[in-house]
């Protein structure tokens, strides 16, 4: 009945640290060798996710940046779509990010992750890739080849530079939120769930046949492509109250992905998480 397995990271995959347990290393690698295929959708850059797969050990599909990077399990991207230069220069301006200075705003390129200031707390975050970002001058950047700007800061200063966003820009970007403080932005077209159906039509397979987990507002259309979606138990309150008739299972900090699979396909070599 399931053919695809399309999951979230942060808050669903990953356990409180924001690392793989074993316990879920263990289960997605012995579907895999099933022939069920993973999909790995999140906000995460390329790069940071490439090493948390080579930690999973699979070969999966991934969906980065919140959908505006589609790379196949060989590597090759697969598809891209950039925030214009223009409007990238005009979000890191103080207009929209706030002239108090409080919210840190990044760019996410192809290979790079590039930020306003040293920010050593934002790198907990990325145990299992390494992956770091380099400071620059983001009003010097000239715009090009940004996949996705990201703000990190207080949620009361997030509201804010939201508001801001939807006075300037409208409906003309996609703006969601992937924690309570991180407010990320990409080109209007861009989501988990029309990338999730550009992997399906690849593979030939029914949104029917994909399984998906989530926890965040920038699930909301992953979980609505799906055929089968799952809500976690520490899933955001918005996204509870968006999508109310979406089951909800374990918590991520109990590896409540990975039990619930285990649950889907009736796997009886249980191992201690």
């Amino acid at each position: 009945m399931y053919s695809v397995i399309a999951t979230d990271l942060d808050g669903t995959l990953l356990n409180a640290n924001h690392q793989v347990d074993p316990f879920t290393v263990a289960t997605v690698r012995s579907l895999e060798a099933q022939g069920l295929h993973f999909i790995i959708a999140t906000g995460r850059h390329y790069s940071d996710v490439a090493g948390i797969r080579d930690v999973l050990g699979i070969s999966p599909y991934l969906v980065t940046s919140n959908g505006a990077r589609i790379h196949a399990p060989d590597g090759a991207m697969i598809h891209a779509q950039n925030l214009p230069p223009a409007t990238v220069k005009r979000l890191v301006q103080p207009e929209i990010t706030g002239a108090h200075g409080r919210v840190i705003a990044n760019l996410f390129a192809d290979r790079e992750w590039f930020i306003d200031r040293d920010a050593p707390h934002l790198l907990r975050y990325h145990q299992d890739s390494g992956f770091a970002y380099e400071v620059v001058n983001l009003h010097a950047h000239d715009g090009r080849d940004i996949a996705k700007v990201l703000y990190v800061g207080e949620p009361d200063d997030l509201a804010a530079v939201s508001a801001n966003l939807e006075r300037e820009f409208g409906a003309s970007l996609y703006v969601t939120y992937s924690m309570p403080d991180c407010l990320e932005v990409m080109a209007p077209n861009v989501s988990k769930g029309r990338a999730l159906q550009v992997v399906l039509n690849r593979l030939g397979i029914a949104a029917a046949r994909c399984v998906a987990f989530g926890d965040n507002m920038n699930d909301i259309d992953l979980l609505e492509t799906a055929g089968h979606p799952f809500m976690m138990n520490n899933a955001n309150p918005d996204l509870i109250a968006r999508l109310p008739a979406v089951p909800r299972i374990g918590n991520n900090f109990e590896a409540g992905v990975a039990h619930h699979l285990r649950k889907l396909f009736e796997m009886r070599d249980e191992v201690v998480p």
